[in-house]
Order: structure tokens, then C-alpha cells, then sequence
């Protein structure tokens, strides 16, 4: 049995995620599910697809990892053409390799790194609509990355997510760091952490522009952070803002 471990990009916009989900009645599109089914098809299995990690309907991926079991006898070479010629153009696979049968694309990840794109000018930019979240007014970065600060290390982010209280899951997670660059009126939120709670990356970027429009002051993020409650945070960013960058290992 051979372990291969894939290096994928997406464009999420048409999907509803990265998870399959077995909803009776429905055709729900996912990148798992069309992942699935081109790899079974291409060795004659049912293959089972193991990803880094959920990402939300309509998020990117630029270096997302999954592996997979398989018998077959295909090199590597003759299974990226298969792929190639089968996926959807808006799913690349950009690598594949044996490796070991230990390897587990979710449970060996060290951190990951998401990024957040914000359209600053005055008006949209329609080339890159897609991919990021178009905000008119000017935002204070200095006030956002003051706030970041507070953040970083390891911290119960309950207030950050949109996953329930009594849902019994840790919501203890370490943010390693938040770098926020502009040009050209584009603003780039990165954010590397050892994983992240369900909508975590897209409520944290909704607080941090509230910093920056003013509706909140930067102290009152870490207190925010404190309270353990959700409805004390920002609303979720648009997820087509959101990208994740790349996984460590």
C-alpha cells in the first residue's frame, strides 16, 4: 500500500469547502469530492482523501496538502497527467511523491499560514474581486497591528470562533505571528498559528477592521479576548478574502 502525499491549489469560489458532505438529497460541491472521484477513477479504488485541514465555502488554497492510500501501480508522472487532464480547472495539483506510510496530512502539521486580502481603494478593483474583501474607507493599520499583540502566544480563543461553547472541543490554539503589510492600497493580513478553530482566521481579520475603521479601540480587543464570548468579536470576514498559504511540517 502506497502513501501519496499531494500539494494542491484551489480557487474556492465555487465550492462549499474543502470537507465532502453526505447530505441526503443534495449535491454539495466540495474540493474533497472532486478529488475523490477523479483519484478513484484513475486507480479503480475508492480512494479517501486526507486533507491539512476544513476550509470554509468560498476560501482559497495556494499550498494546500492531502494524502491518500493506494495500490496502484502508476508513477507519479502518469498519475499528475491523469489528474491534469481529469480536475477541474480551478483544482491544481502541483505535486505528488511516495512517502511514508506514517505520514498524516492533518495530525503531523506543525502550523499553518493563512492570509487575508483586503482591497483598500477608493473603488474595486474588479481583477481581484474574487480574492479579496473591498473596503472603501481608509484603515488605521498601526491601530490593527497594535492590536495584534495581544493575540499572539497561546490563548483560549472561544471569542473567535464560531464553534459553540459546550460543543466540548479545545478552543486553545497558539498564534505564532500576525504581519499586516500594505501596497497599492492592498492590504495583506498573514497569519501563522499550530491550527485554527472553525471561521477563526475570518472573525479575528473582522476585529482587526474594526480596529481600523475605529468602531473599536485597541484595547478593547484583548478584553475581547478575555470575555470567552463570541458575540463580543467582529463579524466574520468574507471568506473570499481568505487564502490559506502553506502548511509546516
Amino acid at each position: 500500500m502506497r502513501n501519496i502525499k499531494m500539494t494542491i491549489q484551489y480557487d474556492g469560489s465555487a465550492y462549499k469547502g474543502w470537507q465532502k458532505q453526505n447530505i441526503k438529497g443534495t449535491s454539495v460541491s466540495t474540493i474533497q469530492d472532486k478529488l475523490e472521484n477523479v483519484l478513484s477513477k484513475m486507480t479503480g479504488e475508492e480512494i479517501q482523501v486526507i486533507g491539512c485541514g476544513r476550509t470554509d465555502a468560498g476560501v482559497h488554497a495556494r499550498n494546500y496538502v492531502a494524502n491518500f492510500k493506494t495500490d496502484t501501480n502508476m508513477n507519479i508522472d502518469e498519475m499528475m497527467k491523469y489528474v491534469h487532464m481529469y480536475l477541474p480547472e480551478d483544482i491544481i495539483i502541483t505535486s505528488m511523491k511516495d512517502v511514508s506510510d506514517r505520514f498524516h496530512s492533518r495530525l503531523n502539521v506543525k502550523s499553518k499560514t493563512y492570509v487575508y486580502t483586503i482591497d483598500n481603494n477608493k473603488y474595486a478593483d474588479p481583477f481581484i474581486r474574487k480574492y479579496s474583501y473591498h473596503i472603501g474607507e481608509n484603515l488605521n493599520l498601526d491601530s490593527m497591528r497594535e492590536a495584534t499583540k495581544c493575540l499572539l502566544g497561546t490563548h483560549d480563543f472561544q471569542s473567535f470562533t464560531s464553534l459553540k461553547a459546550k460543543s466540548g472541543k479545545s478552543t486553545i490554539r497558539t498564534i505564532n505571528y500576525i504581519n499586516i503589510h500594505e501596497q497599492d492600497n492592498i492590504i495583506k493580513i498573514e497569519i501563522n498559528g499550530n491550527g485554527f478553530l472553525l471561521n477563526m482566521v475570518r472573525i479575528l481579520t473582522g476585529t482587526l477592521i474594526d480596529v481600523g475603521k475605529g468602531i473599536l479601540e485597541v484595547n478593547e480587543v484583548e478584553r475581547i479576548l478575555e470575555t470567552k464570548k463570541r458575540c463580543e468579536a467582529g463579524e466574520k470576514a468574507p471568506s473570499k478574502g481568505l487564502c490559506m498559504l502553506g502548511v509546516t511540517y
